[in-house]
């Protein structure tokens, strides 16, 4: 994975939007307020392309499993996680699933 950090965290906190099918304007403008908004359509994109949460969820671990993540970053992005999942006011069984999945896969 060729990914810079900023670009990961957008994948990851895209991936967690889009887990339930449904991407509220509300998770977008989250997103969106934390990066600039070049870097959120590039990986728009990809989230998109890459339909299948398999696909996704092997990226997002192979990531993980090539570059150095500390500690702390991961700590901030499972916040950055949950302020995405509840960014539009209810929280899902699909986005609980997704966040106890990246729970796993980060610690």
């Amino acid at each position: 994975m060729m990914w810079t950090k900023e670009e990961f965290r957008t994948y990851v906190l895209l991936f967690v939007a889009h887990c339930n099918y449904i991407e509220t304007k509300e998770e977008s403008e989250y997103i969106i307020s934390t990066i600039n908004e070049k870097l959120y359509n590039k990986m728009h994109t990809e989230i998109v392309i890459d339909a299948d949460e398999g696909i996704k969820l092997q990226k997002v671990h192979e990531y993980l499993e090539d570059n150095s993540y500390s500690e702390n970053d991961k700590k901030l992005l499972l916040e950055d996680i949950k302020k995405v999942i509840f960014a539009d006011g209810t929280v899902d069984i699909l986005e609980k699933k997704a966040y106890t999945f990246l729970k796993k896969i980060l610690n």
